[in-house]
């Protein structure tokens, strides 16, 4: 054996090639098993923040064909196995627990750090009524800051965007804004809105349809309308944390040619039959899943029959959040079970509201995760003239 390594040295030295490598190229064709000379590690950042079960992205370098696992307080995570080139990619979830969890890459007998991975709630912040028909561009200089500071801010869209239409006959209320409002919606820090109600199609179908591209053209996803009703049904997905978010809308108060239909323009109509279905496709493509109700009776503070037996539904198929709007006034928020929410109506957000109970307004916060609601709370205000303004 002495008189090989020396020949293998001899070698070495003509050719230039390191002695280190032609012993352990020897090693190998012997059986013995070298020691990598790859270092296990990750090459891509962690997340500032994951969502409780969110996905985490992970990308790193190993040794070719070398199996690779991730552990967070001695769980696995997830494993994957090197590419040729010693690459490999693996999206993992975090822990469903809120902390900060150290993670640690285990490869073939060997271990690496990998970082420190902080895990907490999604943070949604909901709204009620908004109608721009007063411009509105200037009502929201109180709530922005709370607003922008959710990862995910969603309202209730109750006017028409558009310069196109006439009112429709024999409403009492017909509201419509200018499109430069909506872009102060989104500088606001709303990121959806839902056009499920009895006012988005106040001037028409064409001014709906230009409501629709208006507000994606904002930069807001849309739920709740579309030009037709497969398009109504159909929930964007709103992604933070890891957390992939479906926001669903319907409406129960349906002014007569207000509801889509095939190949029409319109709202997403109430009904137990399509709501069941959709909460339940959205929740084999989402973590989470948000449904965001037009209904109740104006001025009532308490939920009707109709509002239990809509919420039932839709918990009933996956939901995680119901919320709701119409009556003008709060309604309470309930937790009917312990990853559950429904907050019956957020009441007027921006809106002109002078009479009784019609001021009180407010911005729910809920905590998400995987596994549904991680708490909630409503930050308190009240409405003057047409703005709403935190409590002190």
């Amino acid at each position: 054996m002495r008189r090989s390594v020396l020949r293998l040295a001899a070698l070495a030295s003509l050719t230039a090639v390191p002695l280190g490598a032609v012993l352990a190229a020897t090693a190998a064709l012997a059986g013995d098993e070298p020691t990598p000379a790859v270092e296990l590690r990750l090459v891509s950042p962690l997340p500032d923040w994951s969502a409780p079960g969110g996905r985490v992205s992970l990308r790193g370098l190993a040794v070719p064909g070398e199996p690779v696992a991730v552990r967070a307080g001695g769980r696995g995570l997830g494993r994957t196995i090197a590419g040729r080139r010693g690459r490999f990619r693996l999206i993992v979830r975090a822990p469903r627990r809120t902390g900060r969890f150290t993670l640690v890459l285990q490869g073939r007998d060997r271990r690496a750090p990998a970082g420190v991975l902080r895990v907490r709630p999604l943070l949604l912040a909901a709204v009620g009524d908004v109608n721009l028909d007063h411009g509105a561009t200037d009502a929201w200089a109180s709530v922005a800051r709370v607003l922008r500071g959710a990862d995910l801010t969603v309202a209730n869209l109750e006017c028409a965007v558009s310069t196109r239409g006439l009112p429709v006959a024999g409403k009492e209320y017909t509201f419509r804004g200018p499109p430069t409002a909506l872009r102060a919606v989104a500088r606001a820090g709303i990121d959806a809105v839902t056009v499920a109600n009895n006012h988005s199609l106040d001037f028409g179908r064409d001014a709906f349809l230009d409501t629709l591209k208006t507000a994606r053209s904002a930069g807001l996803a849309v739920a709740g309308g579309g030009r037709d009703l497969a398009a109504a049904r159909r929930p964007p997905i709103l992604v933070a944390g890891g957390l992939r978010v479906a926001l669903l809308g319907y409406s129960d108060v349906r002014p007569v040619g207000f509801d889509a239909g095939s190949g029409v323009p319109g709202a997403a109509p109430a009904f137990p039959e399509l709501i069941d279905p959709d909460v339940r496709a959205a929740r084999a493509r989402a973590d989470a899943v948000v449904v965001y109700f037009h209904w109740g009776e104006e001025l009532m503070t308490v939920p009707s029959a109709r509002q239990r037996e809509l919420a039932s539904t839709a918990l009933a198929a996956g939901a995680d959040v119901v919320l709701g709007a119409h009556p003008h006034v709060l309604q309470p928020v309930e937790r009917p079970g312990p990853r559950r929410l429904i907050a019956w109506s957020l009441g007027n957000f921006v809106f002109a509201a002078n009479s009784p109970g019609t001021t009180s307004t407010g911005i729910l916060l809920v905590g998400l995760g995987a596994d549904g609601v991680h708490g909630a709370r409503l930050v308190p205000a009240r409405i003057d003239a047409t703005r709403p303004v935190l409590a002190p």
